[in-house]
């Protein structure tokens, strides 16, 4: 099982950068975090393209 990769994200509530954890081993994935400084929800879309090079969308959770 690969290790986790940590991405940096921007709360769309706070503006704080966050590090978070995805795992390289579930192509696409959407899940909520809640924010570490803010603790709103956050809604994570996470994709890694061939290379295994993670693309992080981070929105608030109801837009």
């Amino acid at each position: 099982m690969p290790a986790l990769d940590s991405v940096l994200i921007q709360c769309p509530y706070c503006w704080e950068m966050l590090e978070v954890s995805v795992d390289p081993s579930v192509p696409e994935q959407e899940y909520v975090e809640d924010c570490q400084v803010c603790c709103q929800p956050i809604l994570l879309r996470v994709v890694f393209d061939d290379n295994l090079t993670p693309h992080v969308d981070a929105r608030a959770e109801n837009d």
